[in-house]
């Protein structure tokens, strides 16, 4: 399913009842799955490691690159879906509730093309 097909509740679904077919809601403390995030963030840095800011660009017309990264950010989604649904955090709340404080924190008119002032 494509991105405009499919709501973030569908995929904290899907998530969901992985989770439940397999019994595995007992592993699922909060602290292990932040320690998931983490670990799979880690192991999609390792495609851009050592590269330059132009090669990391040039990855996405690598479909074998691609795929793997691919992989690993469905991993870190993955693990957010679970600390969410674990968690009670209903997500789309939570990025609009994030981006109205970045919104104050870093107005368009004094960071446009600058990242601190």
């Amino acid at each position: 399913m494509a991105d405009g097909e499919v709501t973030v509740k569908e995929l904290v679904d899907a998530m969901a009842a992985f989770v439940e077919e397999r019994d595995w809601q007992q592993f699922h403390a909060p602290k292990n799955l932040a320690m998931g995030i983490v670990i799979e963030a880690g192991e999609l840095m390792e495609h851009f490691q050592w590269i330059s800011e132009a090669e990391s660009g040039a990855l996405a017309d690598d479909a074998e690159q691609m795929g793997a990264i691919k992989e690993e950010v469905a991993d870190v989604l993955c693990y957010v879906l679970a600390i969410a649904e674990r968690m009670g955090i209903d997500l789309s709340d939570a990025f609009y509730e994030k981006m109205k404080r970045n919104e104050l924190k870093y107005p368009a008119e004094k960071y446009r093309g600058r990242y601190k002032l």
